[in-house]
């Protein structure tokens, strides 16, 4: 097997765990950044993407050897965009090399002929000087005897001394065979947007950077039967989506006619949770609270009905730490395994496969979910152990709610004062606040459109949970609080199936 030397600078193809090989840069790390311990590795920032990863040295490859390879087996959208982004950065590499060395020719040139002027003249010194270092007495002699060189000019120096370039250190590994090793290769580092939590062995918890959707181009789907229970506004669009990436999926619903169009896409129908979960080798569920979430569990032919040893369950609602704590405990006493897995996001970003997924509990079966999580989510974070996931959920949706709440307060004080909605919006639109989910939430009140893409009594629920939560640490969240009051003068004013934004309704009447 031949030895590759790598070093800082390289272009590489790097492979993330389960996912396809993908072309990236070594770069240094940040200072603050620590290096894995264990087996040699670089850290690689990736192409197409926002990510930086370590990687493991037997899970690199050399760019250019390996490129055709590579193009034949991924084919993606996303995988050729990072493919055309390799070769426009080695276009502008070359162009900038192009004009350094015509640069150098240029200034070595000059430098010649400016040398060979100094030569003329220091011999034409030399010469003139004779007699009087001849007649000079010994100090003098001394001052007048070949100096030390001095700094160089300034040209001079950029020429011996080119700008530093990004090489801080150089590393060396053997690179496997064409064969990819088969053990996930990566030991990651924070450092993009797009972050990925785990437990280590030690019990302590580090920060990984990754991102799922770097290579949501070319999704293998998992052979694994994939059972999934519960077709709101989140699961509809989470469905859709798993079959549209080649899943194989059954499906419940407790309304069955949401199952229909389902069932023309190809999925499978289940009678009930019990027989999905025997069914299937890894189920998920998505439902509205804590307790659709426990009656799915734990009522009649309810999901322990149909968990045996080596069965998987995934708890994607949003719901609060205990009951997640509950439901893990039940299903791992009859041999299952449990992953919580909650998603952030709208109906709108469930359709487009574009949720942020933050799961936690058996890092194994989050690992074989991955393709499930790369055709519903656009990122994915694990977050250690069970109830991590949940609270975090929360604090999110707490921030969620609470803003939501505090830009309908502005867009009404702004209407009761005198002043322009509209202007107001395309204030906040070209300031720091400015972000797609601000635009849409204020142009649906304005338009008076609160067509649900996240229920309003959903981000009640969310929001009481969390005050629950803070009250359980003695944690005060008055904030929360506060917005929390003015969604259930929505729901008095019968808003509750309408969108989030409807709080406005609440300051109106």
């Amino acid at each position: 097997m031949a030895t590759v030397h790598l070093r800082i600078g390289d272009l590489v193809w790097g492979k993330l765990g389960r996912y396809p090989p993908w072309p990236g840069k070594i770069v240094s790390p940040p200072k603050d950044l620590k290096k894995p311990s264990g087996k040699k590795c670089f850290f690689v920032k990736f192409f197409g993407t926002e990510d930086h990863a370590w990687i493991k040295v037997e899970q690199l490859k050399p760019y250019h050897p390996h490129k055709e390879d590579m193009i034949k087996i991924n084919k993606g959208k996303r995988f050729q965009q990072a493919v055309d982004a390799v070769e426009e950065f080695l276009k502008k590499a070359r162009g900038r090399e192009q004009a350094s060395h015509n640069s150098a020719e240029e200034n070595s040139k000059s430098n010649s002929d400016h040398k060979t002027k100094s030569s003329s003249a220091e011999a034409r010194g030399r010469k003139n000087s004779t007699s009087t270092l001849k007649s000079s007495q010994a100090g003098e002699s001394d001052d007048l005897s070949p100096k030390k060189r001095g700094r160089p000019p300034k040209d001079e120096k950029e020429l011996s001394d080119p700008e530093p370039s990004t090489v801080h250190r150089t590393m060396s590994g053997t690179v496997s065979g064409f064969k990819w090793q088969s053990n996930p290769g990566s030991a990651l580092e924070p450092i993009s947007k797009r972050l990925k939590i785990f437990e280590e062995d030690t019990g302590s918890t580090s920060i990984q950077a990754a991102d799922s959707t770097a290579v949501n181009g070319s999704i293998t789907p998992t052979d694994k039967r994939i059972g999934f229970l519960g077709l709101g506004l989140m699961g509809s669009g989470i469905v859709a989506n798993l079959l549209k990436m080649g899943h194989i999926v059954m499906v419940w619903n407790r309304t069955a006619e949401k199952c229909d169009l389902f069932i023309q896409e190809g999925a499978r129908l289940g009678r009930t949770p019990a027989e999905v979960v025997s069914t299937c080798d890894v189920t998920f569920s998505c439902v509205s609270d804590p307790k659709a979430a426990k009656d799915l569990v734990l009522g009649p032919s309810g999901v322990l009905q149909g968990i045996r040893p080596g069965k998987c369950y995934v708890e994607m609602s949003t719901v609060d730490p205990d009951t997640v704590a509950e439901l893990s405990q039940v299903i791992t006493s009859r041999g299952g395994r449990f992953l919580e897995a909650p998603v952030s996001g709208s109906q709108q970003l469930s359709n487009d496969g574009m949720l942020v997924i933050l799961a936690a509990g058996d890092r194994s079966l989050y690992e074989d979910c991955s393709s499930c999580f790369q055709a519903m989510g656009k990122t994915s974070f694990f977050l250690g152990e069970v109830g991590n996931a949940a609270k975090m959920m929360l604090i999110l949706n707490m921030v969620h709610g609470s803003f939501m709440a505090t830009i309908a307060e502005g867009l009404t004080l702004a209407q009761v004062t005198g002043q322009s909605q509209t202007t107001f919006l395309d204030i906040l639109s070209h300031g720091q606040m400015a972000s797609t989910f601000l635009d849409q939430k204020c142009q649906n009140v304005l338009q008076g459109n609160f067509k649900p893409d996240y229920y309003l009594k959903h981000i009640q629920k969310d929001l009481r949970l969390a005050i629950a939560m803070g009250d359980s640490v003695n944690h005060p969240t008055p904030m929360a609080a506060a917005a929390n009051e003015v969604y259930k003068r929505a729901k008095a004013l019968d808003q509750s199936d309408n969108d989030m934004s409807a709080v406005y309704r609440a300051y109106i009447h």
